[in-house]
């Protein structure tokens, strides 16, 4: 979890969702899962022979929901998301359960947006029936490529004909469906993926999360690359894929509303994912889930319990988090420029100049003239240009 398409009209708060004001969203950790893939680096276990343990998993995540409830205070629901790990592995009544009672702690305002990420095998396509009645009406599928030869080597458990098939099932069970893809693999040419992108366009789905391939020194490819086993496209060709991507995904009529999420219209973007980027609060339940709390003291920043026991053992005594930090508030000001700017709102001028920043001179102006980032409407986002060299943008704003 990485051209700027039409700034959108109106003002940001023009596109909140209603009820954002004072709201919180919720995400779930599932860490189990059948196959762990040679390129994450996310807390994630193997799911053999654990069902003890993840009723005991499944029971935390709702007693620490209740607790952190209680901190948090009388809040309007705006979005759930469980991810993971495989959170499509996770039994359906205990994803009900996580549901109906965060709804019942966080009334919402309004219909929210549930999601759960899936992978696209032939047993948990079997299971979208259950978690739709659940309460998920958005499913984010970890399909990664439709080539056979890619799958085996990114370490998936799915073929691209069970891909197939299980999208079919997705889309009569779901009335959202986002797509993961992974592009820059070693090997792949630029007519690959352009046809795996046409693919997926062909599938029906509303909105599209391509990711370049990111090799983590902690990983298997981490180490694979390490010893000289296989080596990543050049930088050229990576630059290509990126260009490809947003050019085929723009003329189909897709907006890259953050830098590597794409929709093919207002209502097809994760609501959720907005709340997050735009400096929302949010909960985080589960094995070493970030939240992010406003409370009196100021903006808190959690990290749950890696460990599954740990955790479990963590809610117990009332104290889920290996970390809880009362963020300065110039840091927490920098975290939202560092989330805002992913997004095609950008963020406040009011925010950069809170930060010391100026349009007339110093770091924010030199941006602005060398055209890495615009300003429009008193916010500043990142351009066609600035967007692909965002790490340097911020880097160079922020230090």
């Amino acid at each position: 979890m990485l051209n700027p398409p039409p700034h959108p009209s109106g003002s940001a708060a023009h596109l909140l969702p209603r009820g954002e004001k004072g709201s919180i969203a919720i995400y779930v950790h599932w860490p189990y899962c059948a196959r762990i893939c040679p390129y994450c680096d996310f807390n994630v276990v193997r799911d053999r022979g654990r069902t003890e343990e993840q009723a005991g998993l499944a029971q935390a995540i709702l007693d620490d929901l209740e607790a952190q409830a209680t901190r948090v205070g009388p809040r309007a629901l705006a979005s759930i998301f469980f991810g993971g790990g495989t959170p499509s592995l996770m039994p359906p009544d205990a994803v009900a359960a996580v549901v109906e009672r965060a709804q019942a702690l966080f009334p919402p305002t309004d219909a929210i947006e549930v999601s759960l990420e899936a992978n696209p095998t032939d047993a948990e396509a079997g299971r979208y029936a259950a978690l739709a009645q659940a309460g998920v009406n958005r499913l984010s599928m970890g399909v990664q490529s439709f080539d056979d030869a890619a799958l085996k080597f990114l370490g998936r458990d799915h073929s691209a004909e069970e891909a197939r098939r299980a999208i079919g099932l997705a889309g009569r069970a779901f009335s959202r469906l986002s797509i993961d893809l992974i592009y820059a693999r070693p090997g792949q040419g630029v007519a690959d993926w352009k046809a795996e992108l046409s693919t997926a366009l062909d599938l029906g789905f509303e909105h599209v999360s391509p990711y370049q391939l990111t090799i983590e020194g902690t990983t298997a490819f981490g180490r694979a690359v390490a010893r000289g086993a296989w080596a990543p496209p050049d930088e050229d060709l990576a630059a290509e894929l990126y260009e490809i991507t947003q050019g085929t995904l723009e003329a189909a009529g897709f907006e890259a509303y953050e830098v590597s999420n794409h929709a093919r219209d207002v209502a097809a973007r994760s609501s959720h994912n907005l709340h997050v980027w735009r400096g929302g609060d949010y909960l985080g339940l589960g094995p070493g889930a970030h939240g992010r709390m406003t409370l009196a003291e100021g903006r808190i920043a959690t990290v749950a319990h890696r460990r599954i026991g740990d955790y479990v053992q963590g809610v117990a005594a009332r104290e889920p988090w290996a970390e809880r930090e009362v963020l300065d508030p110039r840091d927490a000001d920098e975290e939202r420029v560092l989330l805002g700017l992913r997004t095609v709102e950008g963020v406040p001028l009011s925010l950069l100049q809170r930060l010391g920043l100026s349009v007339d001179e110093g770091r924010l102006a030199d941006l602005l003239a060398d055209g890495f980032v615009a300003l429009r409407d008193g916010r500043v986002a990142a351009t066609a240009t600035g967007r692909p060299l965002l790490d340097a943008v911020l880097k160079a704003l922020l230090t």
